[in-house]
């Protein structure tokens, strides 16, 4: 069956959306790893299904690279709002639903393939402070830790360690953070891609809320990822943070057509 495809990214973050308000879309692990394998397939760090959702402008369904569903992607949130705009489904706002709860996004610009979009995270406790690490949960589980000499870590060798670690049998996403005169840095290992992605927008987030602990009265970090720069905002108090705001460039790359039944048969 043939299916329109959209190519975004999120500061380098990328994924494939699919408009599935028909139920149309075959889900299975092997097709989605299939479609996101940077070699036999579009090439993705995951996909998503835009679907209809009862009392919200749609529905975000998130599925990692590996193909299996995910838990909150940030910067998924943020391209998919942008595609809703696309399709003529929103305006400049929307309120949609998706695994970990209710998220609202605001488009700030728009251009036919360039936007910025802010959307906002759930409610976040706290931070959990341990001996040489931080830990947080923003709609993604989080292991935070600070580092010296980033740009020449081996994200992928250290991030995995932790990752499949016995500490986190779920797994984690792990983010090596580096304050370099007045900017933050980080890299992020994600699972599910079992990668390095340019850009992690629950990472982000996570990073920029344990940056506010450790500097209470901090209402907003910048944060420089390899693919580009994400702005998290927020108010804390003594019950944690809420109005957790991620802002970023969102853009449309390229469109297509995608045969499921060819992709089934690709090797992953």
């Amino acid at each position: 069956m043939i299916h329109a495809f959209e190519k975004y990214h999120g500061a380098g973050n990328d994924f494939i959306l699919i408009d599935n308000r028909l139920n149309s879309f075959p889900v299975t692990i092997e097709l989605i790893a299939n479609l996101c394998h940077r070699r036999f397939g579009i090439g993705a760090d995951g996909l998503m299904l835009l679907e209809s959702a009862a009392g919200f402008n749609f529905g975000m369904r998130y599925f990692n690279s590996d193909g299996k569903e995910g838990s909150m992607c940030g910067n998924g949130g943020r391209c998919i709002s942008s595609f809703a705009h696309h399709l003529g489904i929103i305006g400049m706002t929307a309120k949609f639903s998706a695994i970990d709860g209710i998220h609202e996004s605001e488009i700030l610009r728009y251009q036919d393939t360039f936007s910025t979009v802010n959307l906002k995270m759930r409610d976040v406790k706290g931070v959990e402070q341990h001996s040489s690490y931080y830990f947080t949960d923003t709609g993604s589980p989080h292991h935070i830790v600070f580092v010296e000499n980033l740009e020449h870590m081996n994200v992928v060798e250290e991030g995995k360690k932790i990752r499949y670690s016995e500490r986190y049998p779920q797994g984690v996403n792990v983010n090596f953070v580096e304050k370099i005169g007045n900017e933050i840095h980080m890299r992020t290992y994600e699972r599910g891609v079992e990668d390095e992605t340019l850009a992690c927008g629950t990472g982000a987030t996570a990073v920029a809320l344990t940056l506010c602990t450790l500097n209470p009265g901090t209402k907003e970090v910048m944060l420089n990822m390899p693919g580009g720069l994400l702005k998290v905002s927020c108010k804390q108090d003594t019950d944690g943070f809420t109005d957790i705001y991620l802002e970023g460039p969102v853009v449309r790359a390229f469109s297509g057509n995608l045969d499921t039944n060819t992709y089934k048969t690709q090797q992953s």
